[in-house]
């Protein structure tokens, strides 16, 4: 099993952020690589459970399924049902953290897998960098 971990530091509240990144189905709007997403089968998306299923803008799918969401820690978990990435029993949370000083926000992003021992180098950085890290910069922009 792998981990990736990703912290950056976004100037906005903590409140103003975790109302961007809540919504399961709100990726598009707050990320620079997923092109569109739904939520399958109708379910809201602060819906335990509910399935989100987006298009990269590479044209790649992925199923994600969440598993936790907290207004009050300003945290979320969920796990891929399918990804073109080919990992296995991937799991992710990402959790915000007030920070008094300058009413900022700490952001941590990190995610546990199963891959291919040859794999995993690359789909660290891929992960880390691509998309928690690319994730966090769009943030900071819109925020």
């Amino acid at each position: 099993m792998i981990k990736v971990y990703t912290s950056s530091v976004i100037d906005a509240p903590a409140d103003a952020v975790w109302a961007r990144v809540r919504d399961f189905n709100g990726l598009p709007r707050w990320t620079p690589f997923v092109a569109e997403s739904r939520i399958e089968e109708g379910w809201p998306a602060d819906r335990i459970g509910c399935v989100r299923n987006f298009r990269l803008r590479d044209g790649g799918v992925i199923r994600e399924r969440l598993l936790t969401l907290s207004d009050y820690d300003y945290q979320c978990s969920y796990s891929i049902l399918e990804s073109p990435m080919r990992v296995e029993n991937y799991i992710a949370t990402l959790k915000l953290t007030p920070v008094t000083d300058g009413n900022r926000t700490f952001a941590e992003w990190w995610a546990e897998f199963d891959c291919a021992p040859e794999r995993e180098g690359a789909l660290a950085r891929q992960i880390g960098q691509d998309v928690f890290q690319a994730a966090f910069d769009s943030l900071k922009k819109a925020l």
